[in-house]
C-alpha cells in the first residue's frame, strides 16, 4: 500500500479531540462523496477577516487528516519542520506517535515522492503566512511543484499570498485539490481545482456577523464541493 505524506509548519488547536472529530469527519466524507453547494456561493475572505473569524472559533491544525487516515488504514506519514517549544503541539506530536504515525527527518525527494506516496497533504503554512518564502520552505515547496503525486492543500496552497494568490505565476503550488476550512480565503478565487469547503460548524449567529453566506449542507454531510 502506498503512503500519504503530510507537510506541516504549525500545529495547533483548541481541543483536540472535538477539532478531530469536526474536521477528520470533514476530510473523510469528501474522499468518498462528491457534494455540490448549487447556486449559494460563500463569500471569501480576506487576510484579516480570517484571521480575526479564527480568533471567534480556534486555530486549525493539521493532524487530524493523519489520524483519519491511519484510521482508514492508509499509511500516512509526517514531515514537521518545526516543532516549537510548547506542551500543545508537544501533546499534538504525541497523539500521533500513538498512533504509530512515523515523522520524517527530512522531506522526500522528488522521486521517492512520485514512486511512494499516492497523495501530499500539504499544510505547510496558514493564512497568517506573508511572503516571501524562506529558502528552506522554498526547497520543499518546489519538490511539491515538480512531483507527479497529487497534491491537497489545506485552507492555503502553500506559497500563495492568503489574498493575491500565486506569489510567482509561473512557478507555484498548484494542488489538485483544495480544502477550505470555516469560509474560503480570498486566494482560492484564483484556484481552478477542486474545491471543498468544511464549515457546517460555523454558529449561525458568526455566519451573519462575517456574512460568509454559506452553502447549505445536505443531510448530515460536513462538507461541501463548491
Amino acid at each position: 500500500m502506498r503512503s500519504a505524506t503530510c507537510v506541516f509548519g504549525k500545529i495547533s488547536t483548541f481541543n483536540f479531540a472535538n477539532s478531530n472529530q469536526i474536521f477528520g469527519h470533514s476530510q473523510r466524507v469528501w474522499q468518498t462523496r462528491l457534494i455540490h453547494s448549487g447556486n449559494m456561493q460563500p463569500r471569501y475572505l480576506k487576510q484579516a477577516e480570517a484571521i480575526k473569524l479564527d480568533e471567534e472559533l480556534f486555530n486549525y491544525f493539521g493532524v487530524e487528516q493523519l489520524m483519519e487516515l491511519a484510521g482508514l488504514s492508509y499509511l500516512p506519514e509526517i514531515f514537521y519542520p518545526k516543532r516549537p517549544a510548547k506542551i500543545l503541539y508537544e501533546n499534538l506530536t504525541k497523539q500521533c506517535e500513538l498512533f504509530e504515525i512515523p515523522f520524517l527527518s527530512s522531506f522526500p525527494a522528488q522521486e521517492e515522492l512520485n514512486t511512494k506516496y499516492s497523495l501530499i497533504v500539504d499544510a505547510l503554512f496558514g493564512f497568517s503566512f506573508k511572503p516571501p518564502i524562506r529558502q528552506e520552505f522554498s526547497e520543499i515547496i518546489n519538490t511539491m511543484i515538480q512531483t507527479s503525486t497529487p497534491c491537497c492543500s489545506i485552507d492555503i496552497p502553500s506559497g500563495w499570498d492568503v489574498e493575491n494568490g500565486p506569489v510567482d505565476p509561473t512557478n507555484h503550488l498548484n494542488p489538485a485539490m483544495l480544502i477550505s476550512l470555516s469560509a474560503p480565503k480570498l486566494c482560492a478565487s484564483f484556484f481552478r481545482g477542486i474545491h471543498y469547503l468544511g464549515g457546517r460548524f460555523i454558529a449561525p449567529a458568526l455566519a451573519t456577523k462575517y456574512e460568509l453566506n454559506l452553502p447549505n449542507y445536505p443531510s448530515t454531510q460536513n462538507c461541501v464541493r463548491l
